[in-house]
């Protein structure tokens, strides 16, 4: 751990009662670096469900000033991290004391990695990173589109759009996880522990889970959400490789603008891979949506 934190410095975990203030600091971050922010305390809490607070989350104090926090999630093979520092409180040590715990609580997990996460803006993380041993491997993009009317769907013969039943779960899980197989850190819950943290959780609609049908198959499937980062968020949208390139994605994901702009939802944005192996990057520019953002993940071996 490191020693030479300034005294007034105080470390613990975070709390639903945090979500708040943290969401406060990463604002004053994100604009800070990027000119604009659109987090919320509850896009914190939706994440946080995935979180051991109690072991792998940390808030920074500065006498009662919340400064700089971090999160651990240690569901897949390698641990992943995300801290984040005030900007007006760099240069004290607190990057590397976030880094230090987080570490730790990998290894504690027995986690063989460490992936961390930046925005592609932050050159102090960046920096910090690389000199800890850590190395640039995987760059995501957030995309954004704004609805200014709703968009018509174009299937291809005998597919139609439709949303799913939740006696449907398991096989709308099965069409995701096989449309994500060969992408880069996918791993698959166990099905019990997906109904847990998606299927049941309160803030789950099914009228925003969408599949295409092809008869009684599932040729693809998006989980969509509404009111999370700023406006509809497609949280995952993938098509069955024996489905591909038929233009069932974007007939999907144009399915789901329509839905959010009859909900009001004017503004929609999704999180995509810039190595995706299906190209999935340029599907979405061709139905509409541009870059708006850029994150970095470093991976070092603990």
């Amino acid at each position: 751990m490191t020693s030479s934190l300034p005294e007034s410095l105080t470390f613990r975990p975070a709390t639903p009662d945090d979500a708040e203030a943290v969401a406060e600091l990463l604002r004053a971050t994100e604009t800070a670096l990027r000119g604009r922010s659109t987090v919320s305390a509850s896009d914190l809490l939706d994440t946080w469900r995935f979180i051991d607070l109690t072991n792998a989350s940390w808030i920074v104090l500065d006498e009662d000033e919340l400064i700089a926090g971090g999160m651990l999630i240690t569901m897949r093979e390698h641990g992943d991290f995300w801290g984040v520092v005030r900007p007006d409180a760099k240069g004290r040590g607190i990057g590397t004391a976030l880094l230090d715990r987080a570490e730790e609580a990998a290894r504690a997990a027995g986690k063989p990695g460490l992936h961390a996460g930046t925005m592609a803006e932050d050159r102090d993380a960046a920096a910090l990173l690389t000199a800890r041993g850590y190395r640039d491997v995987r760059h995501y993009f957030t995309m954004v589109i704004d609805l200014e009317e709703a968009p018509q769907p174009a299937w291809p013969d005998g597919i139609r759009g439709d949303t799913v039943s939740y006696d449907e779960a398991e096989a709308f899980k099965d069409a995701l996880d096989e449309a994500f197989e060969d992408e880069w850190g996918w791993e698959p819950m166990s099905f019990e522990e997906w109904k847990r943290l998606r299927l049941d959780a309160t803030s789950t609609d099914l009228g925003l889970w969408f599949v295409a049908r092809d008869g009684d198959e599932l040729a693809a499937v998006a989980r969509c959400e509404s009111g999370r980062w700023g406006g509809g968020w497609v949280g995952a949208i993938g098509v069955r490789p024996a489905w591909r390139r038929r233009g069932l994605g974007l007939a999907l994901l144009h399915h789901a603008f329509a839905e959010f702009h009859r909900r009001g939802e004017r503004t929609v944005r999704l999180g995509v891979d810039t190595q995706n192996p299906t190209s999935a990057t340029r599907l979405y520019e061709r139905a509409g949506m541009r870059v708006e953002s850029e994150d970095v993940v470093f991976e070092r071996e603990l």
